[in-house]
């Protein structure tokens, strides 16, 4: 199955392409709207691939939530290059990536996410045996108290101090970023646990309602 990962949500951009149990990855860090980067990634990865758009089995992405800018360039992409083609699509939650993430780096079943939604707030949730608990959108004195059996990952870390306090743990880190190959794993699988990809459009999670509106008007 030839699938294509995209993710563009936080500060990083990545893009990963799985053919043939291959797969060929792009990472960006660091780059001022590295979300700009996204279609250049994706043409690289086809071209070392050999393959066009059209030979794409499917298309996973990363639905959100995290920066607004981020999240409707992914989509905006994901809708471009799937309704073209006639490609399926499966989305997943930031969150989850990067508890996935985090799960089969630091090889633990506990994983507390929290990414920076600025406005002193967080988008918070907590991945634990496979499986995305809460997501929500928290100020930092409201997240879940978890304990020390968690590690903590994500911005929302290094940004409020009162998360280590709140939630009980102790260990984290802020510098931890989702990554376009573990949707590739997450989507591979959700399909042998008979989730199908669908040809419905591609739609954001931006948690804080308020201002998506507001900025969509």
């Amino acid at each position: 199955m030839n699938l294509l990962a995209l993710d563009t949500c936080t500060e990083v951009c990545s893009v990963s392409l799985s053919s043939e149990n291959k797969k060929i990855n792009r990472f960006v860090k660091g780059v001022e709207k590295s979300s700009g980067l996204i279609l250049p990634l994706c043409d690289e990865v086809l071209e070392e691939a050999n393959m066009s758009p059209s030979e794409l089995d499917g298309i996973v992405y990363t639905r959100g939530p995290g920066a607004f800018t981020g999240v409707r360039i992914c989509i905006g992409v994901v809708q471009g290059i799937s309704f073209s083609n006639n490609i399926p699509t499966l989305g997943f939650s930031t969150l989850e990536v990067l508890g996935y993430g985090a799960s089969k780096k630091y090889n633990s079943s506990k994983v507390a996410v929290a990414i920076d939604a600025r406005m002193g707030e967080v988008y918070w949730g907590y991945y634990e045996n496979n499986k995305l608990h809460n997501e929500s959108l928290r100020s930092p004195q409201e997240v879940d108290e978890l304990g020390n059996d968690f590690i903590g990952v994500g911005t929302g870390w290094g940004a409020y101090t009162e998360l280590a306090k709140c939630s009980g743990i102790d260990n984290f880190e802020a510098d931890f970023y989702p990554q376009a190959n573990n949707l590739i794993d997450l989507a591979f699988i959700s399909i042998d646990k008979g989730v199908k990809m669908n040809f419905d459009t591609a739609m954001p999670v931006y948690l804080r309602d308020n201002v998506a509106h507001k900025l969509l008007k």
